[in-house]
C-alpha cells in the first residue's frame, strides 16, 4: 500500500491548475442513464471515484471510454436495473443512480451505500423525495427496491439541505409527469453544473443555484456534450498549500466566486489574495492570525475545506475555534495532526486550535478520509523532518496527481511503497 513522504520546510511558489470537479463529475456521469446514446464529457479528472463510477455504469450495460481528460459514456438499453453492493460499497455517490434508473425504466434496485467514515450520511431524504414523486419504496436485504409506472411531479420540501438528495430527486423529476418543485434545495455549484447538463439533454430546469428549483418533466432526453466545472475544493487546497508554506502561489482554471467563503477567512487571517477572472493568487505572509470557522452549506464555508483550513490554523498566531455543522464525525484528522505537534482540543463538533507559529514536527500519520488526507499532506509541508502519510488511497479518490502539482510548486513530496 502506497504512502506519501513529505519533507517539510520547502516554500511553494509558482502557478498550478486545478482539474475537473469530482463532486460535479459523479452525478453528471450517473445522469447519462437518463438517455440512450453517447454522452461526451471534457475536463473529467482521473480519480478512483471516477473509475468506480465507470465500473458501475458498465455493470448496468453501458460502455465507457477515456481519452485524456475526455470521457465518453455510451448508454445502451440497460441489461440490469440493479446496482450491486460490491460496486456501491466503494463509493457513497453510487446511490445517485437510483433516480435516473427509476424514472427511465420504472424500477430500480440499488444497494444501500452503508457506513461512512465522516458520518452517517443517511439516504432518507433521497427516498422521501422519490416517494413524493409517487414511487413505492421497500428496503430488503440491504437493497432499496423502488418502483413506479411513471413518476409524477410534486412539491418536495427537504427537511435539511442535502446535496445528494437534491441531485437524485432533480434527475428523477426530469422525466416525471408534470412540474416538480424542490424547496430548501442545496445551492452548491456542482448542482448548477448538473442542472446545466440536464438542460443540454433537453430537461426543463430553472432556479438551480437557489433554494427553490423547478423541473418541468419531459418525455425524453438525448445525449449531449459538456465540460465539467473546475474543482473548487482542490483549488482551495492548493491555495492553502501556498499560504501555509509562506509562498506565493497562483491557482489557475478555477472559479473565484466558488471560493468566496475561504478567501474571506484567509484575508481575515492576514493573507493578501488577488482575484483574477479564472485564478486566485495568495501572496507570502510570514505570520498570520487565528480565525474562527463554522462549516455550513454553500455559499458559506465548505465542510470539504475544514480539515485543510485547520492545518493552516495549527501554525497561526492565537487560538481558533473550528465548528463542524455538516458531519458529526469529521474531526478524525485531529488526532493525526496532534501527532505532528499540533495543539488541538477536539469535542464532537467543535475543535479549539492553539496555533504554534514555530511549526510542527514530522511523524508517521494515517489518513482516515479524503479531505483528512489532504490536511495531513499540508501539515507535512511545514513539519520539521520527513512525514509519512499512510492510506493515501483516500487521497486518490478526490485529488488528481496532487503530489505532481505540489512538486511543480517546489514541494519535496513523493509517493513510496
Amino acid at each position: 500500500m502506497d504512502k506519501m513522504l513529505v519533507s517539510g520546510g520547502a516554500t511553494l511558489n509558482g502557478t498550478v491548475a486545478t482539474s475537473g470537479a469530482k463532486n460535479a463529475a459523479l452525478p453528471i456521469l450517473f445522469s447519462t442513464l437518463l438517455a440512450e446514446g453517447e454522452h461526451v464529457f471534457r475536463n473529467v479528472p482521473q480519480l478512483k471515484d471516477i473509475e468506480s463510477t465507470a465500473a458501475l455504469l458498465e455493470s448496468l450495460g453501458c460502455e465507457t471510454r477515456r481519452d485524456g481528460d475526455t470521457f465518453r459514456v455510451k448508454v445502451n438499453k440497460l441489461q440490469s436495473i440493479e446496482a450491486h453492493y460490491d460496486l456501491v460499497r466503494k463509493m457513497r455517490a453510487s446511490i445517485l443512480c437510483l433516480g435516473p434508473i427509476l424514472t427511465k425504466y420504472g424500477e430500480a434496485v440499488v444497494s444501500m451505500p452503508g457506513g461512512c467514515a465522516i458520518g452517517t450520511r443517511p439516504i432518507d431524504l433521497h427516498l422521501e423525495g422519490m416517494k413524493a414523486l409517487g414511487a413505492e419504496i421497500t428496503l430488503k436485504e440491504g437493497y432499496v427496491h423502488a418502483g413506479a409506472k411513471r413518476l409524477k411531479g410534486g412539491t418536495i420540501l427537504f427537511e435539511t439541505c442535502t446535496v445528494g438528495g437534491t441531485e437524485n430527486v432533480m434527475m428523477a423529476a426530469t422525466l416525471a409527469q408534470g412540474k416538480t418543485i424542490l424547496e430548501n434545495a442545496a445551492k452548491e455549484p456542482e448542482i448548477v453544473d448538473l442542472a446545466e447538463y440536464l438542460n443540454k439533454m433537453g430537461a426543463k430546469i430553472t432556479g438551480h443555484g437557489t433554494s427553490i428549483i423547478t423541473i418541468e418533466g419531459v418525455d425524453k432526453l438525448t445525449p449531449a456534450e459538456h465540460t465539467i466545472m473546475a474543482d473548487r475544493i482542490e483549488a482551495g487546497t492548493l491555495l492553502i498549500a501556498g499560504a501555509i508554506t509562506k509562498g506565493e502561489v497562483t491557482v489557475e482554471k478555477c472559479v473565484p466566486q466558488h471560493l468566496e467563503a475561504l478567501v474571506l477567512k484567509m484575508r481575515e487571517a492576514g493573507f493578501k489574495i488577488e482575484q483574477g477572472k479564472n485564478s486566485l493568487t495568495v501572496f507570502k505572509a510570514n505570520t498570520w492570525e487565528a480565525v474562527d470557522v463554522t462549516t455550513a452549506p454553500h455559499p458559506l464555508f465548505p465542510t470539504d475545506l475544514q480539515a485543510q483550513f485547520m492545518a493552516l490554523m495549527t501554525v497561526a498566531h492565537g487560538t481558533s475555534v473550528i465548528s463542524e455543522t455538516i458531519f458529526e464525525n469529521r474531526f478524525m484528522h485531529v488526532q493525526e495532526l496532534i501527532r505532528l505537534g499540533a495543539d488541538i482540543t477536539p469535542k464532537t463538533r467543535v475543535a479549539v486550535v492553539r496555533g504554534r507559529p514555530d511549526g510542527l514536527t514530522a511523524a508517521p500519520v494515517m489518513a482516515t478520509d479524503l479531505r483528512a488526507s489532504a490536511s495531513l499532506v499540508l501539515a507535512g509541508l511545514v513539519a520539521k523532518g520527513d512525514t509519512t502519510v499512510g492510506r493515501i488511497y483516500h487521497l486518490d479518490r478526490g485529488y488528481e496527481n496532487l503530489e505532481s502539482k505540489l512538486q511543480g510548486l517546489g514541494a519535496k513530496i513523493k509517493r513510496v511503497e
